[in-house]
């Protein structure tokens, strides 16, 4: 039940961005997870197919109390946030021509894009211990933001390319850790 509820109310928080909100909660309230465990997590769901937050409560809720969890989960993930969107959509439709409703749409997609960076900045210490080292995930950051942002090349081929070149290092740290036997 605590996880059907602690995932409703994430999603009723979380307008436009729900990482700020997911991180806050689960990490520094909960304390479900650290830092690190969470960066690791969300890398997962970011790259698996579909929603990323969908797939970061399915982990969650699988990891910790199996199929039912995950499935409790995704529910209070869901239904809340639907009927929401359901009742706006049935309002906003007879007024989303007016000046005002698409300034606040703006502001709103301003206020989600702040808390993103916001996040990604508070989550940069737990770079430190990953494995890959700082210095390469700084390069990683920077050669992903060039290649979306500046380059404009798609998501598909920044995943393959870059995400495939920083998956294979990873896997060659862990490798050496594990054979020097420092590994975690």
């Amino acid at each position: 039940m605590d996880l059907f509820v602690s995932f409703t109310v994430l999603a009723l928080q979380g307008f436009g961005g729900v990482l700020a909100v997911v991180q806050r909660e689960l990490v520094e309230k909960k304390r479900w997870m650290t830092q690190s465990q969470f960066v690791e997590d969300w890398a997962v769901a970011q790259i698996m197919p579909g929603p990323n937050v969908v797939n970061f409560c399915l982990i969650i809720g699988g990891r910790h109390f199996g199929l039912g969890g995950a499935l409790a989960s995704m529910a209070g993930l869901l239904i809340a946030p639907l009927v929401v969107v359901l009742v706006l959509a049935s309002v906003f439709g007879g007024v989303s021509d007016a000046a005002w409703a698409q300034g606040a749409l703006r502001g709103m997609g301003a206020v989600a894009a702040g808390l993103i960076a916001a996040t990604g900045i508070k989550l940069i210490g737990a770079l430190k211990k990953n494995p890959m080292g700082m210095a390469v995930c700084v390069l990683v950051m920077v050669a992903t933001f060039v290649g979306v942002s500046l380059l404009r090349w798609p998501l598909l081929w920044v995943l393959l390319g870059i995400g495939s070149l920083s998956c294979a290092w990873a896997y060659a740290q862990l490798s050496r850790l594990a054979v020097s036997g420092t590994g975690s």
